[in-house]
């Protein structure tokens, strides 16, 4: 059944639950708007962690191990020379007879080997090549100017276990993979590992007033998502799935959201514009409709209050961003990221306290996100930051949550960096 969330204020500062055995709650006032901070942790905790999948290692490069990586067998599983040379039985200068390769050594005799061959039977060091040399009668002899102690036993020689004995935990879970450590996954003989599957995330842009090439007339604006958002989902960690262009009729939002039959629906779906509670906002009746019910219903925060969080029967979420460019970003950020995360088996970012570099107006009743820029520990505020601006926000590499009473400069201030900051 689904779960609605519903904030009272009789919960201060945390996000209530309550099973409301499937009811929708669309069109019904909310007592209390949730808090920013709410907001993100309501976000992350109605996600389940999504199965993991079991995939081969070139397509594991980039995702979170879901299952460690164990040495099946010593890391080198025999001994090797670590030198090319020959395998020698017994110190000193020899000299030594020099016999087949790859049989057992006997007392005084030598083989030829070469790097990461296997070390017979009997051999008790390696010589290098610099430092021995063949006779013409066929003997292996020490150079007089070589290194003391080169044929000491063990010397030149990998013992098997070195790197890694069976049963050693060589990745653990957890772990994003990057290139070397796939590598060491296929030294120890694997050929498939386990990742956590990344959230499938499909974006539907609305808007009839919307053209995605040229200079907008007037009555017209230029497409600010579709080029960004696809990008921005991979680095919130989601698998972007395509986007979708709708008007503003109440069918092509049902059937948008719905999603295609029988086909892989999106574990999310991003949705742009539409939130408001105009004649031509129909996200919240198409999710009824649909069976849904909404689990946050505008955040006490601005930019991006009108943002909605809903779930559907079959588990699937479905974001509402505001149509406003950078309150949509903000909101993408307060829950897209944390859903993500869930979603993902991840941590929560946590705000880090910073120093803020400016005055902030208090704003009553709201926190203020600010895209800013980071400096020497200090948190300046971005200018063009209206709801509706980019120009902040491009060369912004983090946000601000600065609390209703606003923030003195000199004052502690609550900063997440951006996804590409």
């Amino acid at each position: 059944m689904l779960a609605q969330a519903i904030f009272t204020n009789s919960d201060a500062g945390s996000a209530v639950r309550k099973s409301t055995a499937g009811k929708s709650t669309v069109g019904k006032e909310r007592p209390h708007a949730p808090t920013w901070a709410e907001a993100r942790q309501l976000a992350y905790q109605c996600a389940r962690p999504l199965p993991s999948s079991r995939v081969t290692l070139r397509d594991a490069i980039g995702g979170t191990l879901s299952t460690p990586v164990v040495a099946q067998q010593d890391l080198p599983h025999y001994a090797s020379s670590a030198m090319d040379g020959w395998a020698v039985n017994g110190d000193g200068d020899g000299p030594w007879v020099m016999t087949t390769a790859g049989r057992p050594l006997a007392a005084g005799e030598a083989s030829v080997i070469a790097t990461g061959g296997l070390v017979p039977t009997g051999a008790t060091a390696v010589l290098r090549k610099e430092s021995g040399y063949v006779s013409e009668d066929g003997h292996v002899s020490l150079r007089h100017d070589s290194r003391p102690g080169e044929t000491l036993p063990g010397r030149h020689i990998r013992p098997a276990g070195e790197e890694a004995t069976a049963g050693d935990v060589l990745i653990p879970a957890g772990t994003l993979l990057n290139p070397a450590h796939i590598a060491l996954a296929a030294v120890a003989g694997h050929d498939h590992v386990r990742i956590q599957r990344k959230p499938r995330v499909a974006v539907v842009l609305t808007g009839s007033e919307v053209v995605t090439s040229g200079e907008p007339a007037p009555g017209q604006v230029r497409d600010a998502f579709g080029p960004q958002l696809d990008t921005v989902i991979s680095q919130l960690g989601g698998e972007p799935v395509g986007q979708q262009r709708i008007g503003d009729s109440y069918e092509e939002w049902m059937a948008a959201l719905d999603g295609p039959p029988g086909g892989a629906r999106p574990d999310v779906t991003v949705t742009t514009g539409g939130t408001g509670k105009s004649g031509t906002d129909h996200f919240r009746d198409a999710v009824a409709a649909l069976g849904g019910g909404l689990l946050l219903d505008g955040v006490a925060m601005r930019p991006g209050h009108p943002a909605v969080l809903a779930e559907l029967p079959d588990g699937r979420f479905i974001i509402g961003l505001p149509g406003n460019p950078l309150a949509a970003m903000m909101a993408l950020m307060t829950l897209g990221e944390p859903l993500l995360a869930g979603l993902g088996n991840g941590p929560l970012r946590e705000a880090r306290l910073m120093t803020s570099g400016a005055d902030v107006e208090p704003d009553p009743g709201r926190t203020r996100l600010m895209p800013c820029t980071l400096v020497h520990e200090l948190a300046f505020p971005a200018s063009h930051t209206g709801p509706g601006m980019m120009r902040g926000l491009a060369w912004a590499n983090a946000y601000m949550a600065v609390p209703p009473e606003g923030v003195a400069a000199g004052s502690p201030v609550s900063v997440l960096p951006l996804p590409w900051g």
